[in-house]
């Protein structure tokens, strides 16, 4: 029986065009990286300005790692975001007064259970990426299909980690994820996606 296949989120914008030829080619959502420390870095204004010129229907995503609540809830009014996702080693609970719902990252770690996910309260998405303390995502490093593949039996999950054109569909084939994550597999540089690698990445999950 053939699978559906799954929401895309395009991550790591910083501009319009971008954002805009991902959703044509059948993006869901839209993700803006509001950590400075990261070479994806946006601007709130800039999100801002690109936010407002997308479809009602796109889910626009803020990143974030590990970052006062308050920034968080004012950038989150300010852009204004659909989906707030923590990418540190922040507590959810400390982020209880978000509105917006919630994408917990969790670095999937060789040997790590499955059952480890279960912390994580049923009503925040986690979202599988590898393991990287500095760069916290956009390694291009994939994580452990096996390991997902258990993941994602036990609740629905956002995969993340290294996926591009030519190993995505094996992917989703071996994890079955609800929502896949690209940012660096559709780049010519950090922040700049490639239209061409765009459109191998969509056909990829097409054929999925």
């Amino acid at each position: 029986m053939r699978m559906i296949s799954p929401k895309v989120k395009v991550c790591g914008i910083c501009r319009a065009e971008d954002a805009e030829l991902a959703i044509a080619l059948g993006a869901a959502a839209i993700g803006f990286v509001f950590w400075p420390a990261s070479p994806r870095y946006c601007e709130p204004d800039r999100a801002r300005a690109i936010a407002a010129q997308l479809p009602g229907h796109i889910t626009v995503v803020g990143v974030f790692v590990d970052q006062p609540v308050e920034q968080v809830i004012q950038i989150a009014q300010h852009v204004p975001l659909g989906a707030v996702q923590l990418h540190g080693s922040e507590s959810i609970a400390e982020y209880d007064r978000v509105r917006e719902p919630l994408i917990k990252a969790v670095p999937v770690l060789e040997g790590l259970d499955p059952s480890a996910v279960d912390v994580v309260p049923e009503d925040v998405t986690v979202l599988l990426d590898a393991h990287d303390p500095i760069r916290r995502g956009g390694t291009g490093r994939t994580v452990n299909w096996t390991i997902a593949a258990s993941i994602a039996a036990r609740r629905r999950i956002i995969l993340s980690g290294g996926l591009n054109a030519s190993n995505v569909r094996d992917a989703i084939a071996e994890v079955r994820p609800h929502m896949i994550d690209v940012s660096s597999g559709v780049e010519s540089a950090p922040g700049r996606k490639d239209a061409g690698k765009l459109e191998a990445f969509f056909a990829a999950v097409g054929a999925a």
